[in-house]
């Protein structure tokens, strides 16, 4: 059993599973729900239907065909360089961080190729259905991602008294993310919390317990 799940094996298994929950979220959120269209789970958690044109965490910071095509490179960059370390017999928990991050990248992807060429408009009238190959809101690359993760862990008003923001609403963790972001995050956070030391100094630890 333990010479089946070898490093390799491993990072798909995690590729794989990471990016059939995310687009079964995804799907389900965007074929069931209006757009901008709320549950409430808890005061601190809700289900929040919303898309967006650019990075993580609905960040919109440059134009969505040079993000599409980044993601697309980055992501084959960290499939070479992921294929080296399992080739070079990296630690374990090493591949599993780089293959979260692999495989939310991808699931952000998927998003941004097709899901303009196969869901009709999302709107806060109509919930997108699927439609044939080609006949969906956008051309390919240019589909938006959908995110609905909200979680408003301190939603209150600043204290009057303070000088420029007093009175004003704030919020605590305000960006809408998906299951693809949580991955991204969570390998990012992992390598450096725990291998920080192997990425400054490019080492090639063996096979190690986290």
């Amino acid at each position: 059993m333990k010479k089946f799940f070898t490093k390799g094996r491993i990072a798909v298994i995690i590729v794989l599973s990471v990016l059939i929950i995310d687009q079964v979220i995804k799907i389900l959120v965007k074929t069931n729900m209006y757009w901008h269209e709320s549950i409430h789970i808890t005061d601190w958690f809700y289900i929040f239907f919303t898309e967006n044109n650019g990075m993580a965490f609905g960040m919109e910071l440059i134009g969505k065909l040079f993000l599409s095509t980044f993601r697309i490179v980055a992501v084959g960059i960290i499939i070479w360089y992921l294929n080296k370390f399992i080739k070079k017999n990296y630690n374990t928990g090493f591949i599993v961080c780089i293959s979260l991050i692999l495989a939310g990248a991808m699931g952000n992807i998927f998003d941004s190729a097709f899901y303009g060429l196969i869901f009709n408009e999302s709107t806060n009238t109509s919930i997108a259905k699927f439609v044939p190959f080609g006949q969906g809101y956008e051309s390919f690359l240019h589909g938006r991602v959908v995110d609905m993760f909200y979680f408003p862990i301190i939603d209150t008003n600043w204290p009057e008294w303070l000088p420029f923001i007093g009175g004003e609403h704030f919020i605590f963790f305000s960006p809408i993310f998906n299951f693809a972001d949580a991955s991204i995050s969570c390998g990012i956070i992992a390598l450096l919390l725990f291998y920080s030391k192997t990425l400054n100094v490019g080492s090639h630890p063996k096979d190690k317990k986290l």
